[in-house]
C-alpha cells in the first residue's frame, strides 16, 4: 500500500525525529518540512515572528507537491497547525493520512529550550499552541502521545494504518 502521511504537531513534538523512524520502517521518504521555507520565513521566524498565513501558503504547496510527486509514497514532518493547511495540503495528495503528535506544553517547552541551531525559538511556542486546531473526527488523524518514546511511536502508527483504511 502506497502512504501518504503528514506527521503533525507544534514546534518540538518529534516530527523530525519520529517521521524519519516511520519512513525508513516503510521504506518511503521523508521530508522535514522546515527544509522547504523560503530564507524569509526561516529569518522572520529566527526573529521570534509567527508567520502569517500569505507566509504559509507557498510553502505548503512546495511540500504539497513533493508528496505528490512520490509515487512510492511518503511522509511529511509538518506543524500543519490549522485545518485550512492540512486541507491545503490533501488538495495536492488527496489520501493523506493525519499523525498528530500531542503531548503536554511543559514536555515540548523543555524540548524547544534544550535544542541548539534550530532556527524556531521556544518564544514563539505560545504562538504555536494559539494557531493549534487539533484534527476533527472528519480527518480520521491518529493520535499519537509523545510522552512515549520515538520508537513506540512509529510502531504505534504502523499500526494504526494497518488497522484503518
Amino acid at each position: 500500500m502506497t502512504h501518504r502521511l503528514l506527521l503533525m504537531g507544534v514546534s518540538g513534538s518529534g516530527k523530525s525525529t519520529v517521521g524519519a523512524l516511520l519512513a525508513e520502517a516503510l521504506r518511503i521518504p521523508f521530508a522535514d518540512a522546515d527544509a522547504f521555507h523560503p530564507p524569509q520565513n526561516v529569518a522572520k521566524m529566527a526573529r521570534g515572528e509567527p508567520l502569517t498565513d500569505a507566509d504559509r501558503l507557498p510553502w505548503l504547496d512546495a511540500l504539497g507537491a513533493w508528496l505528490a510527486a512520490r509515487a512510492e509514497g511518503g511522509v511529511i514532518g509538518c506543524s500543519a497547525l490549522k485545518r485550512d493547511y492540512r486541507d491545503r495540503l490533501r488538495m495536492h495528495a488527496p489520501a493523506l493520512r493525519i499523525l498528530h503528535l500531542a503531548g503536554p506544553p511543559a514536555l515540548i517547552a523543555a524540548r524547544q529550550s534544550a535544542r541548539r541551531d534550530h532556527f524556531m525559538p521556544p518564544s514563539l511556542m505560545d504562538s504555536q499552541f494559539a494557531t493549534l486546531q487539533a484534527p476533527g473526527a472528519d480527518e480520521r488523524a491518529i493520535i499519537l502521545d509523545i510522552t512515549c518514546p520515538p520508537a513506540v511511536l512509529a510502531a504505534h502508527a504502523i499500526a494504526q494504518l494497518k488497522d484503518t483504511p
